[in-house]
Formats: structure tokens, C-alpha cells, sequence
């Protein structure tokens, strides 16, 4: 019978509703499945901050948190054993954690704070392999700078509904792009997922793509 060392999988869990990771996954040729929280599950409960916890602890500790909850989830599913692949991401600056803004009002005022600055965004990637054991989590680190801007543009932004859900309030692949004077860093990793570390962790799961 063969070990779980040689034998490949076609698809991966994916436990994330986010259309641009799974965008960015199709983008790789990776199949997946998604693998969602249930009704019964309080997934914000997750991204709850610690007192003091910086930004860097935050994003790998939630999203150890996230592949702890996806197993527990397929465990009691039924469906076929895959690995499962979870990311989270957040945007810091000045130490403090930007996380998805609660209205519009809130989602200006974290605009105001990127404005004519540069901030980090931090996207943390796990994979649980189909045996259950968890991949060492990776971290990517990218820096963006936004250019000065008047208020009135950020309030037109953030009517637009594009900031809500999103980690600082903006969408790098949408009308913020207009914002963006610079970026040191992954494209895909502000994002949403890495797909360099992404990609490495997937092969190391030995998901066939």
C-alpha cells in the first residue's frame, strides 16, 4: 500500500472564501475545493488581537488558528483526505494592525492613515498535509507607498464598497491601484497569497500541478 510520502493529490482544500486567492490559484493551475467554515463556526473569533501583539505575530498566529479550525472542519466531513491550504493577511503601520474596516467611515479614516506613507502587508500561508500534520507556516513581507491624496477621493473610494472585507481598506488588483506609488515586495502576497511561498508549500504537500 503505498505511504502517504509517494503518493500525490489532484486538489487542494482551499479555506478561504476570497475570489482573489482563488483567482490566484487557478493562476498557479492549482485545483481546489473550497473547504468553508460552517454556519455554526465563529470564524471572526479567530482574527480577535492578543493585547501587544504585533502585527508579525498576529498574521502566522492567526493563521495557525485558521488550519487548526480547516482540519477540524474536513475531519468531521466526510469528504476525501486532501491537504488544505489557509492564508491571512494584514496590513501595519505605525505598529498598529489594520485589519477589514467595519463601514465605510472606518474604512476612510484607515485610508487617511496610508495616505502619502508606507505601510506593510503581511500575508502568512499554512498547508496541513493530507495526513493531518501541519507545514512549517511561511510569511511574506511587502512594503506599498501610497501617494498623498485628498480626502474626497478616498470617501469616493470607499463608497465604491471595494475596501469592505478587505485588510487596510483597499484592494491592490482594484481602483486603489491608482493610489500606489510603489511596491517592494509580492504582488500576489498583497493579495492575498503568495504565490512563490505558496507554490513551494503546495509541491511539499505534493499536490500534482
Amino acid at each position: 500500500m503505498p505511504t502517504s510520502s509517494n503518493v500525490s493529490y489532484p486538489f487542494v482544500y482551499l479555506a478561504s472564501q476570497s475570489p482573489r486567492r482563488q483567482a490566484l490559484l487557478q493562476q498557479l493551475g492549482v485545483r481546489f475545493e473550497l473547504l468553508l467554515p460552517r454556519p455554526d463556526e465563529d470564524a471572526e473569533a479567530l482574527e480577535a488581537e492578543l493585547p501587544g501583539e504585533r502585527a508579525h505575530d498576529y498574521v502566522m498566529r492567526v493563521c495557525v488558528l485558521k488550519a487548526q479550525a480547516a482540519r477540524a472542519r474536513l475531519d468531521t466531513s466526510g469528504r476525501a483526505a486532501a491537504p488544505i491550504l489557509v492564508a491571512d493577511t494584514t496590513v501595519t503601520i505605525d505598529d498598529a494592525i489594520l485589519g477589514k474596516p467595519r463601514d465605510t467611515d472606518d474604512a476612510v479614516e484607515m485610508l487617511t492613515r496610508l495616505a502619502g506613507r508606507d505601510h506593510e502587508v503581511l500575508t502568512a500561508v499554512a498547508v496541513v498535509d493530507a495526513t493531518g500534520a501541519p507545514l512549517p507556516a511561511v510569511l511574506s513581507t511587502s512594503r506599498v507607498r501610497f501617494a498623498a491624496l485628498a480626502r474626497d477621493a478616498l470617501v469616493r473610494y470607499a463608497a465604491s464598497g471595494e475596501p469592505l472585507g478587505k485588510a487596510g481598506a483597499y484592494g491592490v488588483q482594484g481602483r486603489a491601484a491608482e493610489f500606489i506609488e510603489r511596491i517592494d515586495g509580492s504582488y500576489s502576497g498583497i493579495m492575498g497569497l503568495p504565490l512563490f511561498e505558496t507554490a513551494a508549500l503546495l509541491r511539499a504537500a505534493r499536490i500534482d500541478f
